[in-house]
């Protein structure tokens, strides 16, 4: 069920000609909301968590990002650059690092490089419009079963019985993902066992009716590219 769009070659390449290799553990963040921001990363190895921290102290995450994702793009030609969201380190990771100065300086002077990275960026500003617009339009429950949908999408494989989220979750990682909190996701997914919509067996979701999370929130069927939560 994968089809998410890969940054261009052209992006890519450029990370590697500095060939500059930054390891970090799990449980650290590569980089902080609100911290000086000078560098942009291309994830060699490991999975890290982007996530903004909303006022009243809860957290929203937006993307699990893996091998040969861009992440720290937000900070782009801008004087004062800031990071505006985290990245937590889920496992071991990785990345290449390049200096956001580099990086500008090569989409300057490239207008076919300018071009890819603009058609990368307008699919990552999709993804996250239909995300909050799911959260915004049908609250706590849409923000769950659209999340449920995007994992689906992201890490779904096909069982005997629906669709195994391969991606092992606990009650607050799932919460963050809707802006809520696990005492409400609790309630949401117990719902949805009793209706038969999915089971939850030691962190791992399968999802046996997708078609009633789907209707609930009245689905626009986005392309797969854009319905994802990598």
């Amino acid at each position: 069920m994968s089809e998410n769009i890969e940054v261009p070659s052209g992006i890519k390449q450029l990370f590697f000609e500095k060939n500059k290799v930054k390891t970090v553990k799990k449980g650290t963040f590569l980089f902080q909301e609100g911290k000086p921001a000078h560098e942009l990363y291309l994830i060699k190895s490991g999975r890290i968590q982007i996530s903004k921290v909303i006022p009243d102290g809860r957290e929203l995450s937006l993307r699990i990002c893996s091998s040969d994702d861009v992440i720290g793009e937000l900070t782009l030609f801008t004087k004062e650059s800031y990071y505006m969201l985290s990245a937590k380190i889920l496992e071991n990771t990785e990345t290449y690092v390049l200096p956001k100065e580099v990086f500008e300086e090569k989409l300057t002077g490239d207008n076919s490089l300018t071009i890819q990275w603009l058609k990368w960026i307008q699919i990552q500003n999709q993804q996250n419009q239909t995300k909050f617009r799911d959260l915004v339009l049908h609250g706590k429950k849409g923000a769950l079963y659209s999340t449920l949908i995007r994992m689906s999408n992201s890490y779904g494989k096909t069982v005997e019985h629906g669709i195994l989220i391969d991606f092992p979750l606990t009650n607050q990682e799932l919460a963050n993902f809707c802006g809520s909190s696990r005492e409400v996701v609790n309630r949401l997914l117990s719902d949805l066992k009793k209706e038969n919509v999915l089971v939850w067996e030691k962190g791992y979701i399968t999802i046996l009716d997708l078609n009633f999370l789907k209707d609930e929130i009245d689905c626009e069927n986005c392309p797969v590219s854009i319905c994802r939560i990598d």
